[in-house]
């Protein structure tokens, strides 16, 4: 539940210093003081709910390296490290996209991720743990699953969508704010809720349709999962997709050492059960995903 929680936490705040720095910068009381004009309210939520999103997606190669201890192979200095670069520069043709940066992270749960500002600058990395413990072909779809994230441009859209929430989000807690000003104004001879009133209002309904953005960039990180573990299956066989997922559910027990803010682009996120859990999840059960690829395998 804490990874849950540090989630969501990552999510609104970004919504929450955004909120922070309209009201340092004075606009907040423009907007106030302009009879509440819509059309400058989406501007300036637009410009700052997708500004953290964007600023995060550019830093991601950089964060992801820093925060998970990544080492960048720049040259092999191993059998196994020749074999990690030969493979994604195998998959990463047949992708149809440019080599990305391949690193290792010192985990032992077998995880993996990638992350990049777009598909000709990627990073794709695999924990020392998924390195030692799987076999070669599972390694090369758990690569396959991770290549179709860049493939498919999911760590854009991503942000693209965690823009757009956190602009309608702000837009909204404003929107409710100013309603409850307007009645108690008409209730109470045009005294209203004050700035800090207005503001604690605005924050806490950030807070709570922040909860219903995260439930939707949750729904989109799971479905994109799904899209993924095609691609995986398409370019390493859908065998052996299929048992690199039975074998990172065999590891579900074992603790995440990937930081939270990074488990969403990670290929392993273990299993939810609670129905919180699932609404908040970034990846579905790994069950679902299984029944998923023997059914396509089927068609």
């Amino acid at each position: 539940m804490m990874r849950i929680l540090l989630f969501l936490g990552t999510n609104l705040a970004v919504v929450l210093v955004a909120s922070i720095t309209l009201r340092l910068l004075g606009v907040e009381g423009y907007l106030r003081g302009q009879g509440f004009n819509f059309n400058a309210l989406l501007i300036f939520c637009f410009i700052f709910g997708m500004a953290g999103s964007l600023i995060s997606l550019f830093m991601s190669k950089w964060m992801a390296k820093r925060g998970t201890g990544t080492v960048v192979i720049t040259e092999p200095g191993n059998a196994t490290e020749r074999w990690l670069l030969d493979t994604v520069a195998e998959l990463s043709q047949q992708a149809g996209i440019k080599m990305p940066e391949v690193g290792i992270f010192p985990a032992q749960q077998s995880n993996a991720f990638a992350t990049g500002w777009n598909k000709d600058d990627s990073l794709v990395a695999v924990s020392a743990g998924l390195l030692n413990r799987m076999r070669p072909e599972e390694v090369r779809a758990v690569l396959a699953h991770e290549i179709g994230h860049v493939a498919n441009g999911d760590m854009v859209t991503l942000a693209l969508i965690q823009g757009v929430v956190n602009t309608f989000v702000m837009f909204f807690a404003r929107a409710v704010a100013h309603l409850v000003d307007n009645f108690l104004r008409s209730r109470n001879d045009g005294a209203g809720l004050g700035f800090m009133g207005y503001f604690a209002v605005v924050i806490v309904a950030e807070i709570v349709f922040g909860l219903v953005a995260s439930a939707i960039v949750a729904w989109f990180s799971r479905f994109r999962e799904y899209r993924a573990d095609a691609a995986g299956a398409q370019l390493a066989g859908s065998g052996a997709m299929i048992n690199a997922l039975a074998r990172l559910k065999a590891e579900t027990q074992m603790p995440n050492e990937m930081p939270d803010t990074l488990t969403a682009f990670g290929i392993n996120a273990g299993q939810t059960r609670k129905i919180m859990e699932r609404v908040f999840a970034s990846h579905p059960p790994l069950d679902d995903r299984i029944r998923a690829l023997k059914e396509a395998a089927y068609r």
